[in-house]
């Protein structure tokens, strides 16, 4: 019979080809599996590190604010001074005495002042170099310009006065201090804000408060943050 019709055979190689792909599937599977997983302990990392990054940053702020605060808290008031904990921005907040009107020259009393403060911020500051990113000397004044300007003639006028009067104020501590000639310029910048960013109260402009100079420590966390971005791509 068999000779007649044919001896009929059941292939298994169909079986067999369908039993390799579902394994290769498989295998696909566990790789992309574990490649997810793997992503996901590195983001997980990452973010971790961002986090720690955050806290530091927080607690470090706190520490200069502490240090800052006790070394200044019994000369605040009679230099007209405050310190903000959360921009660390040390301001002298009597224009009077800062400078004449229309000036960028130091008066004698500011001068004085700078003398014994100074050296102090600097030493106050040293133990936190490695976290800081640049010591900014902010200079800001009101809106008003000279009379009979216009709006925008009186922003750049502010512009020019606020910024000769940082200048002033880092060339004076410059040459009180000598000795850290070097970091001064490495670190310490001088910035006329003009009056762009005013003290406001009850959204009416204070032109009193607004004239100040302000001395800022400005850390470096962002920096740390956005190299551990960057690694990620």
């Amino acid at each position: 019979m068999d000779d007649l019709i044919g001896k009929q055979t059941v292939s298994t190689d169909s079986g067999e080809h369908w039993l390799s792909i579902s394994d290769l599937m498989a295998g696909l599977m566990m790789v992309f599996l574990f490649i997810a997983i793997v992503f996901m302990l590195h983001t997980q990392n990452e973010n971790q590190k961002i986090k720690d990054v955050a806290v530091a940053y927080q607690q470090n702020q706190v520490a200069i604010y502490q240090a800052l605060n006790k070394e200044f808290a019994n000369d605040l008031d009679k230099w007209g001074a405050t310190i903000d904990q959360e921009t660390l921005a040390f301001s002298f907040q009597s224009p009077d005495v800062l400078f004449g009107n229309n000036e960028t020259k130091l008066t004698g009393t500011y001068r004085l002042i700078l003398n014994d403060f100074f050296p102090r911020y600097i030493k106050v500051l040293k133990p936190f170099r490695d976290s800081l990113d640049e010591i900014r000397i902010e200079g800001h004044t009101s809106s008003a310009g000279i009379r009979g300007t216009s709006k925008q003639e009186a922003y750049f006028y502010n512009m020019q006065l606020s910024q000769g009067r940082t200048r002033a104020v880092l060339e004076y501590g410059y040459e009180l201090m000598p000795e850290e000639a070097d970091w001064i310029t490495a670190t310490i910048a001088a910035v006329g804000f003009s009056s762009s960013r005013l003290i406001m109260q009850s959204d009416i402009e204070d032109p009193e408060r607004s004239r100040r100079v302000s001395f800022r420590a400005i850390t470096n966390a962002d920096i740390q943050i956005k190299r551990i971005l960057e690694s990620q791509q």
